[in-house]
């Protein structure tokens, strides 16, 4: 069976190399907007989405993100936009609907010719005075958890073939 949102989850790649221009207002809102569409516990609507194109801000935490990976590379594969996601810390829901709205904008990104790439550490990041006051710049409230980012932009390469999937990776009982 073949559709849209079939062809979006087989083609999306981890992208690891983003070519410099920023993408259009009208491509990130698209992918915004679609994250705002997952399901979340109780649809309650617990994440908070930030969207970083600001370079220095987007630097800062690329710098940031990287110390705490013990490396100076960029953690963010030079993509020019940065999304991330945070849920309530006493959500018991936040973090498996915060992963579900980035997983959403991920295959949204995909199915409009935008590459992505899931960027862990946003938890630990998030736990630092220097994220805290960008949160607070982003006018954020307090008592929030980092769940995860993604690296948001055009491809600089075509993006490499899947692997196969795994004999018996589902069951029918």
């Amino acid at each position: 069976m073949n559709n849209a949102v079939l062809d979006a989850i087989h083609q999306r790649r981890s992208i690891r190399k983003y070519r410099p221009e920023q993408i259009t207002k009208e491509e990130l809102e698209t992918v915004l907007e679609a994250g705002t569409w997952a399901p979340t516990g109780m649809g309650r609507q617990s994440p908070w989405i930030v969207a970083v194109r600001d370079k220095a801000q987007r630097d800062l935490l690329s710098k940031i993100n990287a110390e705490i990976m013990g490396t100076t590379s960029d953690p963010f594969y030079g993509a020019p936009t940065i999304v991330l996601v945070f849920a309530p810390t006493d959500n018991s829901n936040g973090e498996r609907d915060g992963s579900l709205v980035l997983g959403t904008m991920m295959l949204a990104a995909q199915s409009i010719n935008l590459s992505t790439c899931w960027i862990n550490r946003i938890d630990k990041m998030s736990e630092r005075e220097d994220v805290r006051k960008l949160m607070d710049s982003w006018h954020l409230p307090h008592g929030l958890r980092g769940v995860g980012s993604i690296a948001l932009g055009y491809a600089a390469a075509p993006a490499k073939a899947p692997k196969p999937r795994k004999e018996g990776y589902y069951r029918i009982v």
